[in-house]
C-alpha cells in the first residue's frame, strides 16, 4: 500500500473518532494498522479471542481492552520509508513542576525504607510528567517514533471512550507461536556513549537478577525445556539496559496463555518483588493511577495463513495453506497519553536496597528527555 494514503487513511479514522492501532515491531520494516469499524469498546474475557490487546498496570480493578481481529480492519505498509528531513534534531528541553524533585526522592526514600524493613526485596516507582505541547496530529508523532526507535515496538493507540497513547517500548513481556514461548527480563539504565562495551554497577546487576530468577520461578511449573541466555547489553533509543532471554515450550497454549500471562504481569521490571506486595506500596504510595503505563499491548491469537513452499514435493498441495496464529505483547514503557492540551509522560526505576535516591531522580530525567525528543 502507498505510504501517504496509507497514513491519510489513519487520519480520517481517528478524525472520525473510530478506534485504531497502528505499529511496527523491533527490527522490522512493516508497519501494521488495525482500524476498528465501530466505537464500541471491547473487553477480554479469557484471553482465547483474536485481536489487539491493551492492557492497565493493574487489572484486578481494570479490563483489558480488545480490538477484535473479526471487527477491524487491516492494513500493511510493507516498508515505512522515513519523511524526517537532514536537517538537526531539535531536543526539547523538559523542565520539571515545581516540588517534583523532592516528592519523587521522598517517594524513593520511603521504598527503601519498606525495603529494610519489610519482606520487599524491590519495587518500582514512577511518577508522571505534563509536557504542553503544540497540538499535531498523531500520525506526526507517531512518524518521529518510528524514525527514533528502530529496536523498539512503535505503536499509535487510540479509542474515543479511552484516549491516544503513543509509545516505543524496548520490553517484550512474551511471545508464542507454534507453542514456542519467549519472554525477556530487563533492568537498570544508563544513557549511551559511544560504545555497548560498557561497566554495570552492583545495583543493576543485582536488580537484573533478580527479575530473571522471578520470572524463571513463575514460569517453571507451567512450560517445558526453560532456557535462559546470558545476560548482556540492549539498546533502545539513547537508553542502554541489562537484559536476558528466556524460552520455553508451552503445552495446550489456548489454556495456558492466561495463565502465563498472569504469572509474568505485572514483571518485576515495572512492578517489583514480591509482586502483590510491590503492587500494594506502588497503588498505595505513588499518589497517581498508572493507568496504562507498565500494562500490556499486542497482538493476541493472531491468524495467519502460511502457505506451503513452492517446492516438487508440495506443488500439487499449493492451494492449501496452514492457518496459524500467534501472540506477542509488550510492557508499556517509554509512553505518553496525548490530548489537545498536551502530553502525558510517564518514567520510573527499579528501587532496591542499595538504591541512591538522587540517582533514581537522575534516571527518570534521562528517560522522560529520550521519550520528550518526539514532541
Amino acid at each position: 500500500m502507498d505510504q501517504d494514503a496509507f497514513f491519510i487513511e489513519i487520519q480520517s479514522h481517528f478524525d472520525e473518532a473510530l478506534p485504531f492501532v497502528v505499529y511496527r515491531k523491533p527490527n522490522q520494516k512493516t508497519v501494521t494498522a488495525l482500524l476498528q469499524e465501530e466505537d464500541e469498546l471491547h473487553t477480554v474475557s479469557d484471553f482465547s479471542e483474536s485481536g489487539f490487546v491493551f492492557s492497565p498496570f493493574d487489572t484486578t480493578t481494570s479490563e483489558t481492552i480488545l480490538m477484535p481481529q473479526s471487527q477491524s480492519f487491516e492494513m500493511r505498509l510493507d516498508e515505512y520509508v522515513s519523511t524526517q528531513s537532514n536537517e538537526a534534531v531539535v531536543t526539547t528541553s523538559v523542565e520539571a513542576a515545581k516540588g517534583a524533585k523532592e516528592q519523587h526522592i521522598a517517594l524513593v526514600e520511603k521504598g527503601i525504607n519498606e525495603i529494610e524493613n519489610t519482606g520487599l526485596k524491590k519495587v518500582v516507582l514512577s511518577r508522571k510528567q505534563k509536557i504542553n505541547h503544540n497540538y499535531e496530529s498523531p500520525v506526526s508523532i507517531f512518524k518521529r517514533l518510528l524514525d527514533t526507535y528502530a529496536t523498539a515496538f512503535v505503536y499509535c493507540w487510540y479509542h474515543p471512550k479511552v484516549g491516544l497513547w503513543l509509545g516505543a517500548t524496548p520490553e517484550t513481556l512474551l511471545s508464542v507461536e507454534n507453542r514456542k514461548l519467549y519472554t525477556m527480563s530487563l533492568a537498570g539504565t544508563q544513557k549511551k556513549e559511544d560504545t555497548l562495551e560498557v561497566n554495570w554497577g552492583a545495583k543493576e546487576i543485582e536488580e537484573q537478577q533478580l527479575v530473571t530468577d522471578t520470572i524463571v520461578y513463575n514460569l517453571k511449573d507451567i512450560v517445558d525445556n526453560l532456557q535462559v541466555s546470558e545476560t548482556h547489553t540492549h539498546q533502545a533509543g539513547t537508553l542502554l539496559h541489562l537484559k536476558t532471554d528466556i524460552t520455553a515450550i508451552v503445552h495446550d497454549s489456548d489454556a495456558k496463555l492466561a495463565s502465563i500471562i498472569k504469572a509474568l504481569h505485572p514483571t518485576p521490571a515495572v512492578c517489583g518483588l514480591p509482586k502483590l506486595e510491590a503492587r500494594d506500596f506502588i497503588i498505595a504510595n505513588e499518589n497517581y493511577d498508572r493507568s496504562f503505563y507498565t500494562g500490556f499491548l499486542g497482538e493476541l491469537n493472531i491468524m495467519t495463513e502460511k502457505k506451503r513452499a513452492n517446492t516438487r514435493r508440495n506443488v500439487e498441495n499449493l492451494a492449501y495453506g496452514a492457518v496459524k496464529k500467534h501472540t506477542t505483547l509488550y510492557v508499556n514503557l517509554r509512553c505518553m497519553e496525548v490530548d489537545a492540551q498536551g502530553a502525558q509522560l510517564y518514567v520510573g526505576g527499579g528501587i532496591t536496597a542499595s538504591s541512591k535516591p538522587a540517582l533514581e531522580w537522575e534516571e527518570t530525567v534521562n528517560k522522560l528527555q529520550t521519550v520528550a525528543t518526539v514532541l
